[in-house]
């Protein structure tokens, strides 16, 4: 018992450590450790489906992405876009340092064909979604979803809309031989020169030698009206 202690120091030095005990077992004022959570995975399915009757799509680019928008109607094309409106090449567009992840087509997508794409970003669920491919039986035409808003859906939630077709304006729809990269004549694709109106409008469609166009090497299979791709999102994770 403390009061049975003579010993005025040593009875002091006993108080002050079962002070020191009691205030160590209060644990009432300790901020609590912050627990950080484990990385989430979200992950979108996306279905593109081709609508027309004679224009394989090129490889399709699927990319999340922040707010850039990848094309606007009435604005001059990037580099990037230009490249894959005229040869189907879409690595730029893949590359380009808005993109957080992104998935690609191997192969042309066949009229009446699809394809479905998964892609994955950690965290992150209010990314945009970008999707673009190229009509490649024409000189410049391109079509997809352009930035759109995938905050929208929660897990198990889907959106599907249909997508007309653009004109990159980066080369002029001659139709002629030699400049179209699709099986209806294999001929360039992508040229640094730029001899169109230089802005993205919606595409007018193509001329073709059924309509008198002599000088051209498409027909009337390669027609198109919009709109010419459907593409389905659903957000899966």
């Amino acid at each position: 018992m403390l009061h049975l202690l003579k010993n005025k120091p040593l009875r002091l030095a006993i108080l002050a450590s079962l002070s020191l005990g009691l205030v160590a077992c209060n644990d009432d004022d300790d901020p609590e450790t912050p627990v950080t959570p484990a990385p989430v995975d979200v992950t979108y399915q996306v279905t593109v489906t081709n609508l027309t009757n004679g224009q394989p799509l090129s490889p399709v680019a699927v990319m999340l992405h922040g707010d850039d928008n990848f094309w606007m109607i009435g604005e001059s094309a990037s580099v990037e876009l230009e490249t894959m409106a005229e040869s189907g090449d879409n690595s730029g567009l893949l590359a380009l340092p808005t993109v957080l992840a992104s998935a690609s087509g191997d192969a042309p997508i066949g009229p009446g064909g699809n394809e479905t794409f998964e892609v994955t970003i950690e965290d992150i669920t209010d990314a945009k979604l970008t999707v673009a491919t190229m009509l490649v039986n024409t000189n410049d035409a391109f079509t997809g979803l352009n930035a759109w808003d995938l905050s929208q859906l929660a897990v198990g939630d889907s959106w599907k809309g249909s997508m007309s077709a653009y004109d990159a304006g980066t080369e002029g729809n001659s139709e002629a031989a030699g400049t179209i990269p699709g099986p209806a004549d294999g001929g360039v694709g992508f040229e640094d020169a730029r001899d169109d109106v230089d802005f993205v409008a919606a595409h007018p469609g193509v001329v073709t030698s059924s309509d008198n166009l002599a000088s051209s090497v498409l027909d009337s299979q390669h027609k198109f009206d919009n709109p010419v791709v459907t593409i389905s999102v659903t957000r899966v994770e």
